[in-house]
């Protein structure tokens, strides 16, 4: 299935790809940077994309991590997955983080994220009093693996 996405490409994103699948397999989309930044160790930044983007409703985009700059490096994204909701209108940001133990260098056109288009389902809550019983029941995390 495919969805349209419109783009917006602002100012400081001239010049650098639009955001693609590497490979005919692949479910995100890869995304750059729009700005250079050294990321020192335990150091956050939302790294600027130079686009907005336009989603249909009733999806959301989701950003996620690059698992090679996750694992050579100790880079990854906050508050991940993150959603880009189909209303928001601003710069598509990533807020990378370096976990490693060395500064790690971010230059203009490097692949930082990928994002993964996704319907979304609303859900709406009805209160009761008392939910039906389970097998587990109010266990908590960690609570079906002994």
């Amino acid at each position: 299935m495919t969805i349209a996405i419109r783009l917006q490409r602002l100012p400081h994103g001239e010049g650098l790809p639009v955001p693609a699948y590497a490979s005919a397999g692949a479910s995100g989309m890869d995304i750059v940077a729009a700005e250079e930044l050294d990321l020192a160790p335990g150091q956050r930044h939302a790294v600027a994309t130079g686009f907005a983007i336009a989603i249909p409703p009733g999806y959301e985009v989701q950003v996620r991590p690059r698992s090679g700059l996750a694992l050579k490096h100790g880079v990854t994204c906050l508050n991940t997955p993150g959603t880009i909701d189909s209303d928001y209108r601003g710069e598509v940001k990533v807020i990378l983080a370096n976990l490693g133990s060395e500064s790690f260098g971010i230059r203009r056109g490097d692949r930082i994220a990928q994002l993964v288009p996704a319907a979304v389902t609303r859900a709406e809550f009805a209160e009761v009093e008392e939910l039906d019983a389970t097998d587990r029941g109010a266990g908590g995390f960690g609570s079906t693996g002994r």
